[in-house]
């Protein structure tokens, strides 16, 4: 009885929040076509079609993933331990990355972030809006093109920094694990939301890591947002895909792809391996944690307060096909995973057939 009134009660409260929602009063946008809850986020629709379309190309590509991976080096180089010793710890996401992009993009940890910066650029100059905010519109955008992804939030009205920020504060693939969690405690994710973070690397590729094969991807389905990072990080390494023994890069267990030194770790480190192996057969847990740590991320030395919320200018991503599932590339099978976490046993997952393949490097539009 108590349950079905608390039922009732929920109920009640979904009709009058959908009736709110129902007369909240939506602004025509100057273009005549869309319309919006803000008149400010009218100017994002011509700016969401410039990227799209002519960044994109409507793909989930080098492009849109390379966007994706510019809000996380942007947004990163912000330390409050550094500002709490008198220092200047960056600004977040300031768009310091875009406009100060002669110092920046040449860190070490930034190398590659040239290319896509040169891209982004002309499109910034085309609209009237900061690079602190194109930055993570676009990255937001990016997820757009790649089917199984979430519907990231975009919060409008950041400020450009003023300086460029300091070195070192973005993670690199050789840095220790300690290093790693301590450096994104200091921004105010916990281990586990690290793992959440890393869900990234599922739609992404290595330029610069082994110069010799750029655009490497880190699993075998780059154009999707799956599963299948958290899987192929956990089998057996067997060969690289160019250059042997670079710096920051393992042993990699398919041709053709790529695994980061500090995702192998992350994967085995007692303090994470539960949480990444959690991954590996839940697309639902994957879809919903990534938009929590990525708008925080998006937040990094931002005045929550001063945003306008224009998410409705996202689309929503396209679903996975419907013959993707989690599996075990052609060869394998659950005898080839290092199992990490001690809690539970590592899920068994089918083998796709025929013989072992090679994964071609990511498309460049």
């Amino acid at each position: 009885m108590a349950f079905k009134a608390l039922l009732s009660i929920v109920s009640v409260v979904a009709a009058l929040q959908g009736a709110s929602a129902a007369l909240t009063r939506r602004v025509a946008c100057p273009d005549g076509i869309n319309t919006a809850t803000n008149a400010a986020c009218c100017a994002l629709f011509p700016i969401r079609d410039d990227i799209v379309n002519n960044l994109f190309h409507n793909t989930c590509a080098e492009e849109a993933h390379e966007s994706l991976r510019l809000t996380f080096h942007d947004a990163v180089a912000f330390s409050p331990a550094a500002a709490a010793r008198g220092e200047f710890g960056g600004g977040g996401a300031d768009g310091s990355i875009v406009n100060f992009a002669e110092i920046e993009t040449n860190f070490h940890a930034n190398l590659g972030t040239d290319e896509i910066v040169a891209l982004q650029k002309p499109i910034i100059a085309r609209h009237n809006i900061s690079a602190a905010d194109f930055i993570q519109f676009a990255g937001a955008l990016a997820l757009t093109q790649c089917p199984g992804a979430p519907q990231l939030q975009f919060l409008l009205g950041r400020k450009d920094g003023t300086q460029p920020a300091p070195d070192g504060l973005v993670p690199e693939p050789f840095d220790s694990v300690d290093k790693i969690l301590a450096r994104m405690l200091d921004v105010g994710f916990q281990d586990f939301e690290v793992v959440w973070l890393l869900s990234a690397h599922t739609v992404a590729a290595a330029d610069r890591v082994d110069d010799s094969i750029p655009r490497t991807p880190f699993d075998s389905t780059p154009e999707l947002f799956d599963t299948q990072f958290f899987i192929e990080t956990q089998l057996v390494g067997t060969s690289f895909p160019g250059v042997a023994n670079v710096t920051g890069e393992v042993l990699s267990p398919i041709r053709g792809e790529m695994r980061l030194q500090s995702d192998h770790l992350i994967a085995r480190d007692s303090r994470t391996a539960c949480e990444w192996q959690s991954f590996t057969n839940d697309q639902e847990k994957f879809v919903e944690t990534f938009p929590d740590v990525m708008g925080r991320l998006a937040l990094l030395g931002v005045d929550q307060s001063t945003l306008i919320d224009c998410s409705e200018v996202i689309p929503m991503p396209p679903p996975l096909p419907a013959d993707s599932i989690p599996h075990f590339p052609p060869g394998q099978t659950i005898d080839d995973v290092e199992a990490a976490c001690a809690e539970t046993p590592f899920p068994s997952f089918p083998t796709v057939p025929g013989p072992a393949t090679s994964v071609a490097p990511v498309p460049n539009l």
